[in-house]
């Protein structure tokens, strides 16, 4: 059971229905965590700017999937691993590559270099050296690129703490997270 109130749009404060709006015509329903979320107009507000930026970046909906599912999997956040994996089959994605990129890993060496990254940058918070930056440039990314890993990052931590800490159900098709 949720921690906190699951709003529908008419329970939500007025501010947070026009992005309830945007967000059940994006996914045909309204997923929990924006339910859960709607609960403040600001943190809606915010959470939805960003996937609507970072779905316009240059990384792609896949990549960006995959670090989804890896930081979620380091976070033991069983909601956005279940979102975040059904997205990226959307995206393109086998259930073979959705795996791989849970573990961190990939047959695709930039993806690989990504996935390592955002798995150092979650599990050491933040504490990277340079060679780990320089790592990811030598796979190919530029340092836009680099700076929208990060924004990944830290949107996926957002809504994994979300979905964790208040214990939002998962309406998504579950996704086992893996033994540690």
């Amino acid at each position: 059971m949720s921690r906190i109130a699951l709003l529908s749009r008419d329970q939500a404060p007025a501010q947070s229905a026009p992005l309830l709006d945007q967000v059940q015509a994006a996914f045909g329903a309204t997923p929990n965590m924006f339910r859960a979320v709607a609960n403040s107009p600001a943190a809606l507000a915010s959470m939805w700017a960003a996937f609507g930026a970072l779905g316009g970046g240059t990384l792609g909906a896949r990549l960006g999937e995959q670090i989804a599912v890896a930081v979620a999997d380091l976070n033991n956040c069983e909601y956005c691993l279940a979102a975040h994996t059904a997205l990226g089959r959307k995206a393109g994605a086998s259930s073979a590559d959705m795996r791989a990129a849970q573990a961190g890993q990939s047959d695709d060496p930039k993806t690989a270099a990504a996935l390592r990254f955002a798995l150092a940058v979650v599990g050491r918070r933040g504490q990277v050296d340079a060679a780990e930056v320089d790592a990811l440039r030598q796979a190919g990314f530029g340092d836009g690129e680099i700076m929208e890993i990060m924004a990944h990052i830290a949107l996926n931590l957002f809504t994994n703490y979300v979905n964790v800490a208040f214990a939002v159900p998962v309406d998504f098709p579950q996704v086992r997270l893996r033994a540690k």
